[in-house]
């Protein structure tokens, strides 16, 4: 990994990071794994690169266009299968943006967009406080989730986004959290969840997991 096209949206924010509290190159990059020529190329880039006309679009409206076509054709597509149909036809980005310009509408953009600037200061310290969690259902028949279509608000009747399936198929529901200081026990859930169902999630696993 020597380039820094290479690196992630995440390893660019964590060198950064790390840059501010006074951690050499070699530092950063063994604590994030990359080379130091991947770390250097990066803060390089910053000190000269554009800082007031925003990033640059990776995608023309073009490009967009074509990734809309290939969504219509077979809207049960996963990620990878329509990032590797965009890269063959000459649009060559990340899964990332993939799902930003099929999934994401402009009000959610916006609010992610939010919710990175106000934190885009904060330390390694400050994140290693946080603890993220979530819950989610694992279908035994159609894999995680069932299965999935690409479609827009107001189209859920439209023939091409309709597929036969099983009514009640198994599943298990599960619950999981993770900090910088690792993942916390699974919790499988049983029953549907509700206030006082998730108390008890909280109270028994992520409680015990934060600590």
């Amino acid at each position: 990994m020597g380039k820094t096209a290479d690196l992630t949206a995440v390893q660019k924010a964590i060198i950064d990071t790390l840059k501010r509290e006074g951690k050499t190159q070699k530092e950063i990059s063994e604590r994030i794994g990359c080379s130091q020529r991947a770390v250097s190329r990066h803060l390089s880039w910053k000190s000269v690169g554009r800082k007031k006309c925003g990033k640059k679009r990776c995608t023309t409206r073009r490009g967009d266009r074509t990734l809309r076509k290939i969504v219509e054709k077979d809207r049960f597509q996963t990620l990878g299968d329509l990032r590797k149909q965009w890269t063959e036809s000459g649009v060559e980005t990340s899964r990332a943006t993939v799902h930003r310009r099929v999934l994401l509408n402009q009000k959610q953009r916006q609010k992610r967009l939010t919710w990175a600037t106000e934190k885009q200061h904060w330390t390694v310290a400050q994140w290693s406080k946080v603890l993220f969690s979530d819950e989610s259902k694992f279908c035994m028949s159609f894999g995680n989730q069932g299965a999935r279509v690409w479609r827009k608000t107001g189209k859920k009747e439209m023939p091409k986004c309709l597929k036969s399936s099983v009514k009640y198929p198994q599943s298990v529901m599960v619950w999981g959290a993770m900090s910088a200081a690792g993942v916390g026990p699974l919790c499988f859930i049983k029953g549907r969840v509700n206030a006082a169902s998730y108390q008890e999630i909280l109270e028994h696993f992520m409680l015990p997991s934060a600590e």
